[in-house]
């Protein structure tokens, strides 16, 4: 029988060969026998820590510090386990308790860093890179580490210097290469990121969430090459449990609920597994007012807010306190000055960290908090993880589940979750009774009379529209367009300009598809209340799928323009039915693509239907549900007070629904 000695040294040759499953069972073998020996304590923890099998290395660092709690290197290991287990909060600690011991470490205060940038607290996370790279210049992974907190500064042009230093010392760094492509995409240089991203998946094509930011970025400009084989590969890893996509990109092309929900899951799982416990709701007299906050990041003339800034004026302040919780910025704008007008206060959390930013909520005794961001945009999905409120709402931003625990509701409509749908959502429901998208029947529509020539239309023709975003137009969406306009004589069909590689490639795919490129007119950016005034030069409003036109469905049915639909199998393909079928105009609802495509056809060759279809519009638009922004205020507030009574009498989370009476309509 082999000697302790023997074994320990049996163990360590087979650790330092990188016989890794070898190591850790005669580590395992050895401590049964000196179960206080600190040498093999640490070791197993690296060779557990390198078999990614984190947790069960915790309590062997536990046990060597409890031996010697002088060594940085036990401390460090454990921060490394900590960062692992997604406790960012102790994984700092113990970084800090290391650094105490030995200040002069490089690769400490690179990790120490990367928990700082989870914690979203950039500017200390930038002063442990530069010290770092004081110590080491020729760090890859600091410089790398770096380029993120920059990009999250929004300082774009040291984040790509930052990436290109890594790149200098170690060109194929995988991880710098999708920083750049990260990058760009946060510039809005989707061409650019579409090319570091493919860089990044030659080096490694298995990097977490890499196939889906490239399947991103390339949607953006419409570049279709191997789109479907890429779908296939991510729709196959999130099978197989692997977090291939962002869930916002990810709703752009996906068809299946379920695919969606398990997109949601992984991501919550790799990123907040650790989540904390419910918070009590705080006991309050039965007239005391209920605390609502709406967190966003984009309170200025941003989508949200010129959906959302309606009903906030609308709250009946006598029953709520409403305030704006800010991770973003004042952009001076009229939507901005309405926002700060309608709400009891605006806390801003922009530059908080995410420990910092649930005490700032906290101390304003929020009693539901409504994430108006989900995964998309500015958002504080860490916010919520840490139970900033007793009660968490999603709402508006993301239109899909979050696959959160941490996420008690989800606001929605019986066309866009139909309760037969319900075990897709990780949230408990609240049904409104009318449509769940918020409108601001306050939305200015300039006098401006734009005529055809003034927005580059052919002054004869029939003109389809479709002002979505370019991500939204997938090829088979784009197959049907086609089709459309090859029947419709003369008819051209005028688009968003996104980018300058959006426009060539549809161009190209046009031409791909036997159709004159000049038959497509792409209209620039300009003023919210000009680009309204300007949907009077267009017939009739192209839906997309998998993903519906939201906002810009909005925009074209408070303009008045006919909008076509197919109703999707998602939520966010169905929003567009929502907002029609609450509009009293459901035969613009199709439910099949044969269907959407003979219906365009019908109404272009059928002037007097369609005339008729928006003389109908027009008479709606004030008195149906969809542009009632006061009614819409008054569903969510009983959803609220229904929210806040479950929690006040100590009850779970349940599912909601009423009717319009309930609401006092």
């Amino acid at each position: 029988m082999a000697s302790p000695a023997e074994l320990f040294q049996s163990a360590f040759a087979a650790f330092q060969q990188g016989r890794l499953q070898e190591a850790e069972r005669g580590f395992s073998k050895f401590l049964r026998k000196d179960p206080k020996h600190f040498p093999a304590l640490n070791i197993l923890a690296i060779v557990l820590v390198a078999l990614k099998r984190h947790a069960e290395a915790e309590p062997h660092l536990k046990a060597a510090l409890r031996i010697n709690a002088t060594s940085d290197a036990t401390f460090y290991n454990y921060g490394l386990v900590l960062k692992a287990l997604n406790r960012p909060d102790e994984a700092l600690q113990r970084f800090a308790e290391a650094l105490a011991l030995n200040p002069g470490n490089a690769e400490t205060l690179n990790n120490r860093g990367t928990v700082l940038n989870d914690l979203r607290d950039y500017p200390a996370a930038l002063a442990d890179f530069d010290r770092a790279l004081a110590l080491q210049p020729r760090y890859a992974a600091a410089f790398f580490n770096k380029s993120k907190s920059l990009a999250e500064l929004k300082r774009y042009d040291e984040a790509l210097a930052a990436c290109e230093s890594a790149l200098a010392l170690q060109p194929d760094l995988a991880e710098a290469w999708f920083g750049r492509g990260y990058v760009f995409g946060q510039m809005r240089m989707p061409a650019e990121a579409v090319e570091a991203y493919g860089r990044a998946r030659q080096l490694n094509p298995d990097m977490p969430l890499l196939k889906g930011n490239l399947l991103h970025q390339k949607m953006l400009i419409c570049d279709w090459h191997d789109a479907n084989a890429l779908i296939a590969e991510i729709e196959a890893d999130l099978i197989a449990g692997k977090l291939a996509a962002e869930p916002f990109g990810w709703q752009g092309v996906a068809i299946s609920e379920r695919s969606l929900q398990r997109c949601a899951e992984l991501t919550n799982a790799s990123r907040f597994p650790m989540q904390a416990p419910p918070l009590r709701a705080s006991p309050t007299g039965p007239n005391a007012k209920i605390r609502v906050g709406y967190l966003s990041g984009e309170f200025r003339q941003q989508a949200t807010s010129l959906l959302l800034v309606g009903v906030l004026e609308q709250h009946d302040k006598s029953a709520f306190e409403i305030f704006a919780i800010d991770n973003g910025y004042d952009d001076g704008s009229d939507i901005r000055r309405r926002i700060a007008g309608a709400v009891d206060g605006i806390v801003d959390i922009s530059t908080l960290s995410d420990p910092q930013a649930v005490n700032a909520i906290r101390a304003q005794r929020i009693d539901i908090l409504v994430n108006l961001n989900g995964y998309f945009g500015e958002q504080r999905t860490g916010v919520f993880a840490r139970r900033a409120a007793p009660v968490q709402v999603n709402y508006l931003g993301f239109p899909g589940t979050l696959g959160a625990g941490f996420m008690d509701y989800i606001l929605a409509d019986q066309h866009v979750l139909p309760p037969q749908h319900r075990q897709f959502y990780s949230e408990k429901v609240a049904w409104l009774p009318n449509c769940y998208q918020a409108n601001d029947d306050r939305r200015e529509i300039s006098t401006r009379a734009f005529t055809r020539a003034e927005v580059g239309l052919p002054a004869q023709g029939f003109v389809f529209c479709c002002f979505n975003s370019a991500y939204k137009i997938t090829p088979d969406v784009f197959d049907s367009w086609t089709r459309i306009l090859s029947a419709v004589d003369g008819s051209v069909l005028w688009l968003l300009e996104d980018s300058a590689a959006a426009v060539a490639n549809l161009r190209r795919e046009a031409e791909l598809r036997g159709i004159d490129p000049a038959r497509l007119v792409f209209a620039a950016r300009m003023s919210p209340a000009e680009h309204l005034a300007r949907h009077r030069c267009a017939d009739l409003f192209l839906d997309t799928l998998p993903y519906n036109a939201h906002t810009t469905a909005s925009d074209a049915l408070w303009a008045g323009l006919p909008l076509l639909t197919c109703r999707g199998e998602t939520f966010a393909g169905r929003v567009a039915a929502s907002l029609l079928q609450n509009l009293g105009v459901p035969e613009l609802i199709t439910a099949k693509r044969d269907d959407y495509e003979c219906m365009a056809i019908e109404l272009a060759e059928n002037p007097e239907r369609l005339s008729s279809i928006r003389e109908k519009l027009l008479a709606n638009r004030l008195k149906m549900p969809t542009f009632d922004t006061r009614r819409l205020a008054r569903d969510i507030e009983t959803a609220f007070r229904k929210m806040a009574e479950r929690a006040r009498a100590g009850l779970a989370p349940g599912h909601i629904m009423f009717s319009a009476h309930d609401s006092g309509q």
